[in-house]
């Protein structure tokens, strides 16, 4: 029997309306200016309200316009927020819905990581989990068609991160999507200082460099970092800033950032 994942966030993250949904996505990737850069391989995107972060993660998904018919498979990591667990959790769904539709989950993929000791079929850490759910839109309306590989990441090392990637790495067709806001609740220039040196150590694909309140998705964000340093890829930041300069007071700020990963 099918199993369906229905959206958790809508109408808290994202609208549920289709139709406004739909054209707040396609707004915010629309205000991208157009780039000649090839499409990235890996991209690190933020994961807050769409009017808090949602112009942030549009600057990395608007990247993959020339790669819209190439990836036909997503592998996407964010950390949990309301379970705690040792290791990454995979989900026994076959689908993934949000309001602008279902999406299919590619089951041989999850099956795979599943054997790894560090990997767990733990559906609660999906139930009420925005980090994931919060690119699923950007990602329908990026890409032509696409499987789905939503692995949320809990507590788990650089290293188990990194292995489960590197059997999902695949060749162009697949996109690897961590999901990672940066600093929280500080006032506006702490969390521009410490966020520069976030962005710093991804740049030069440093997880030791990143602090444990650098970065809520800092445990997926690490094993990236490892893997990219491994294959010698190279990491740009693309857009910094927080929700003080988009939608909020600036005495409590949440950073946002959004990084690129090519050869």
């Amino acid at each position: 029997m099918s199993q369906i994942r229905q959206p958790a966030v809508a109408g808290m993250f994202y609208p549920g309306n289709p139709a406004k949904l739909r054209q707040m996505v396609e707004e915010l990737l629309q205000d991208v200016p157009e780039s000649t850069t090839p499409p990235p391989k890996a991209i690190i995107a933020p994961h807050a309200g769409y009017v808090y972060s949602g112009s942030v993660a549009a600057s990395a998904y608007a990247r993959l316009r020339t790669a819209r018919q190439t990836i036909r498979r997503v592998v996407l990591l964010g950390p949990s927020h309301r379970v705690g667990f040792l290791g990454l959790a995979t989900s026994s769904a076959d689908t993934f819905r949000t309001p602008l539709g279902d999406i299919p989950i590619d089951t041989a993929a999850v099956a795979q990581i599943n054997a790894l000791p560090q990997v767990h079929l733990l559906d609660q850490a999906h139930q009420l989990e925005h980090s994931l759910e919060v690119h699923l839109p950007f990602l329908q309306e990026s890409l032509e068609s696409f499987t789905l590989v939503p692995v949320v990441v809990g507590d788990a090392s650089a290293e188990e991160v990194a292995e489960v990637l590197e059997l999902l790495w695949g060749g162009e067709e697949t996109l690897i999507v961590v999901s990672s806001d940066l600093s929280h609740y500080h006032d506006y220039a702490t969390a521009q200082q410490m966020d520069r040196q976030t962005s710093a150590a991804i740049e030069a694909l440093r997880p030791e460099g990143i602090g444990h309140d650098g970065a809520c998705g800092r445990n997926p964000v690490s094993g990236l970092l490892l893997l990219a340093r491994e294959k010698g890829l190279h990491a740009t930041t693309i857009d910094l800033r927080n929700s003080g300069d988009t939608a909020g007071p600036r005495d409590q700020v949440v950073g946002y950032g959004a990084y690129l990963f090519g050869d």
